[in-house]
């Protein structure tokens, strides 16, 4: 858009230029009237054509028409005098600036050799060897300037060609920083999945432990006095199996990427049986449990570790919070899924905190001074099987801890 500016100021120049010229150069000028006129609508066009954004043409076509024009003026205005010979300079470097600076050379020595034989055809007061000598004057100076302009050029070109480098460099630094902090991210993240599967599996290892403690100490009592109780041998059985699925958990902590879910081991389990094995996980006394199953007897085929872990879990809040009030564990087939209550009568929760209370490392109300981890260890299981929890008042008073889980049943 420069050049095509420039190219209409060097015609409105030279119109400029015809009224402050005395009348005997002024007729001279006066002969291109005409070629004026075909220049100016010439570089009309070009700037039309650009403006509306019609494609330019060729670099050799405008080139090549911007010589040819030129020349003419020169001729026409006294050949090696022309006061014309000004415009040369500029269409040397438009050529240079449109194409590579060999280009311009081209067009300059063309303009030189040009300007040449316009002067030793127009007759003027010069002689001979001074039209040859002025010509050739010209043609060093125009390749002179097609020279300079070329470096110029180079330069500004190297100019971007670094520029554009330092910008890829800058990209491509900060996409390897990007993919660096993202490895981090992904390191931390499995890190830290690690830490919170070991977590969860020291956090289930204290039930177990400490009612097969206590069972021990009731046994050492006796020193043998009495036989233990089939209920005692059957609770450490159980205590025993869920610290031997803990202990497999743990193996998949150290084999796979952390996930406190650890691996499904499916078995069938009789849901009265997992009820009553839940209750003694979570240290429930006996007179303070319910059950209830519909339809009785039922069975399902799941992983029991996996959903003991959710059940203790909730059952042994209800039994801490709820003192000495019953806690109530009822069973439902819903469907093709498993819908399970825990019910307590203690304090409950405000509505505000039924949101949070899942939260890793959220203690609340009665709860505070645990880990946080027990309700966390619920979702992340009930998430793991496909379920739902949700925790609502209950009427009367209490929490009601709800599961909804797909199941197979036997």
């Amino acid at each position: 858009m420069l050049v095509l500016g420039i190219r209409v100021a060097v015609v409105l120049s030279l119109l400029v230029l015809v009224f402050l010229l005395d009348d005997t150069e002024r007729a001279g000028f006066r002969a291109i009237g005409p070629l004026m006129g075909v220049a100016a609508a010439y570089a009309g066009v070009l700037l039309v054509a650009r403006l509306i954004g019609l494609p330019a043409p060729p670099t050799w076509l405008v080139s090549g028409t911007d010589s040819v024009l030129a020349l003419i003026a020169c001729g026409l205005t006294g050949g090696s005098q022309s006061l014309a010979v000004a415009v040369l300079p500029i269409v040397v470097i438009a050529a240079s600036l449109r194409a590579e600076s060999r280009w311009g050379a081209g067009v300059a020595v063309a303009l030189g050799a040009g300007f040449t034989v316009a002067g030793l055809l127009v007759a003027s007061g010069a002689g001979i060897e001074r039209r040859i000598l002025t010509g050739l004057w010209w043609m060093l100076y125009l390749l002179a300037t097609a020279a300079l302009v070329g470096v110029f050029t180079r330069r500004l070109r190297r100019g971007y060609e670094l520029t554009a480098e330092s910008r890829a460099e800058a990209i491509a630094e900060r996409a390897a920083l990007a993919e660096e902090r993202d490895l981090r991210a992904r390191v931390l993240e499995s890190q830290q999945a690690r830490l919170d599967g070991l977590r969860v599996i020291l956090h289930e290892f204290r039930t177990p432990v400490v009612s097969m403690s206590a069972l021990a100490r009731d046994a050492t009592r006796s020193n043998g006095a009495q036989p233990v109780a089939p209920a005692s041998l059957a609770l450490i059985s159980a205590h025993a199996q869920h610290l031997e699925d803990m202990l497999d958990g743990l193996a998949d902590v150290a084999i796979t990427d952390g996930s406190p879910v650890g691996r499904v081991r499916a078995r069938t389990v009789r849901l009265a049986d997992l009820a009553a094995e839940v209750f003694d996980g979570a240290g429930v006394d006996p007179a303070r449990r319910s059950v209830s199953v519909r339809p009785a007897g039922s069975s399902v085929i799941c992983d029991p570790q996996r959903l003991r872990r959710v059940l203790v879990n909730l059952t042994e809040n209800a039994g801490r919070v709820s003192k000495p009030e019953p806690v109530e564990i009822a069973m439902a087939r819903e469907g093709s899924d498993l819908v399970v209550e825990v019910r307590d009568r203690g304090p409950g929760l405000p509505a505000d905190q039924l949101g949070v209370v899942t939260s890793k490392y959220t203690s609340l109300g009665d709860r505070k001074g645990t880990t946080g981890l027990g309700l966390w260890i619920v979702e992340q299981l009930t998430t793991a099987m496909g379920g739902t929890l949700t925790l609502a008042p209950r009427p009367g008073g209490g929490l009601v801890a709800r599961l909804a889980l797909p199941m197979l049943w036997a």
